[in-house]
């Protein structure tokens, strides 16, 4: 109920204030179960991603938004829940199996379930490489993926800005559906899980037209934050793969 008091009352002041546009809607099937696996750009892609589409999209957020203090941290829970996010522990191990099993409880009611692959917002409007649980999703779920694309929200609201400039006019774009019925029974194969994210993510790049980093994002803040520095096979990724030595550019899968 919440969701659709706050897209009732949302919708119609952004698209005044910002004529936002939208192709390919019509992809996004009006039932059943599927994964939105979105670029995320900026902070205004929760109001913009789902706006233009009939159905309820649920996403999975981080706790953080619903965990702060005081009256901010009121505000923050409150309007977060009204649009449908749930909260989600992302320190992995454990508290990732269980935000994966949540998702699978939205999908497996019926639901659209909207998904970040990347994990964070972009530093710098690049897209960077997928985390797997998009994958595994998909694979449990049998659900189909519809590969999604901001357009123009790292101009509109770049990192550090509160406020969103009025002078930009932000799009998304909806590919077709991407169906991996063909890797039934491999979900447990680590090598099938990198190439199903990046074949979702290869449709992202080509909706948005962004510049490919096979790089993970959050390695990336961490290594051009003031004071740190990147180290030479400083771990694994959260997908338990080995973290890059090198930053590519190349497309998704590429070698």
């Amino acid at each position: 109920m919440g969701y659709w008091v706050v897209k009732a009352i949302l919708g119609p002041i952004l698209a005044i204030l910002f004529r936002p546009w939208a192709e390919g809607a019509d992809n996004v099937p009006r039932e059943g179960p599927a994964i939105l696996a979105w670029n995320h750009l900026s902070f205004s892609d929760h109001f913009f991603g789902p706006l233009p589409l009939p159905r309820k999209v649920t996403f999975l957020a981080k706790s953080e938004y619903f965990t702060g203090p005081g009256l901010k941290g009121l505000i923050s829970k409150a309007f977060f829940r009204g649009v449908g996010q749930i909260p989600v522990d992302r320190s992995g191990g454990e508290a990732s199996e269980r935000a994966l099993r949540t998702g699978l409880r939205v999908l497996g009611e019926g639901k659209l379930l909207g998904i970040y692959p990347e994990g964070t917002r972009t530093p710098d409007g690049r897209l960077y490489r997928g985390k797997t649980g998009v994958a595994r999703l998909a694979l449990e779920s049998g659900a189909p993926v519809v590969p999604c694309a901001m357009i123009g929200t790292f101009e509109l609201q770049p990192p550090g800005r509160l406020l969103p400039r009025l002078s930009i006019r932000p799009g998304v774009r909806f590919g077709k559906p991407l169906d991996f019925s063909r890797y039934a029974g491999l979900k447990s194969d680590r090598l099938v899980l990198r190439a199903v994210t990046d074949e979702i993510m290869y449709a992202v790049m080509n909706l948005s037209g962004q510049e490919y980093v096979d790089e993970d994002a959050q390695h990336a803040k961490k290594r051009t934050r003031p004071g740190t520095a990147a180290q030479n096979g400083d771990g694994a990724g959260p997908d338990g793969t080995a973290a890059p030595n090198q930053v590519t550019t190349s497309a998704p899968g590429s070698p």
